[in-house]
């Protein structure tokens, strides 16, 4: 089997600038990604698609490759991350080289291990998914959340509004990390979750989204956490 790592790591953040190679506890948060690809042993290849000179140092320091820079239609704000895989096998698909499954590793996802992506990996190659995710639980259960309507709050589902939560169905969303994919399916598909997808679930302290500062000061807290679970192999 030949396996392709994909860290999508445009420049241009807004939100958090240069959110992509800020230092996260020491180094910059795309190292965690790049690292915990290369520790897993899966892949041919750990590549980094960027259209920034500064992001391509970077990840080449860390030992990624960066083949070439991202196209402009695919580094602006509305493009989403099939596209990106997308352009990047076609990148590959014209050197006549192809791959069988494909990692996409988020750049900020400091949480990523390399057992993380081997559970994942396994599940993909034995099993008949077209992706397989990280997700975790949500915290309160969503079949009792409320909304705000002509300044009222009032039930999403109103049959819930006596349910115990112990007795409601646990519901997951992604971990935002890393997506495992099947290519030739992916290639027709183009999509990351299709209505064939597996997971593997975390727990909510090994997860953080980072979209803020105060996320990012949050991921921080819950890493160093981490490292002191003596449970807990990085």
């Amino acid at each position: 089997m030949s396996n392709l790592a994909i860290i999508p790591a445009r420049g241009g953040s807004k939100r958090i600038p240069k959110k992509n190679i800020k230092f996260f506890l020491g180094k910059p948060i795309i190292a965690y990604s790049i690292e915990a690809a290369f520790k897993s042993k899966l892949f041919d290849e750990v590549m980094v698609s960027t259209d920034d000179n500064e992001i391509a140092e970077i990840a080449r320091q860390y030992g990624a490759s960066v083949p070439c820079l991202r196209s402009k239609d695919n580094a602006n704000d509305f493009a989403v991350l099939a596209d990106v895989v997308d352009e990047v096998l076609s990148d590959y698909s014209r050197e006549n080289k192809s791959f069988d499954h494909i990692c996409c590793i988020l750049p900020t996802a400091p949480f990523v291990t390399a057992i993380k992506i081997s559970e994942a990996y396994k599940i993909i190659s034995e099993a008949d998914f077209d992706s397989v995710f990280p997700v975790l639980e949500f915290s309160f259960p969503i079949q009792r959340s409320l909304k705000i309507e002509d300044n009222k709050v009032v039930m999403v589902w109103d049959e819930h509004l006596n349910s115990r939560s112990q007795d409601l169905e646990s519901r997951y969303h992604d971990s935002g990390q890393f997506y495992w994919l099947k290519s030739l399916r992916f290639l027709k598909e183009k999509k990351l979750f299709t209505n064939n997808s597996g997971a593997i679930v975390v727990s909510e302290l090994h997860a953080q989204d980072i979209d803020t500062e105060t996320d990012w000061k949050l991921a921080e807290i819950k890493y160093k956490m981490m490292l002191n679970d003596k449970n807990y192999n990085i």
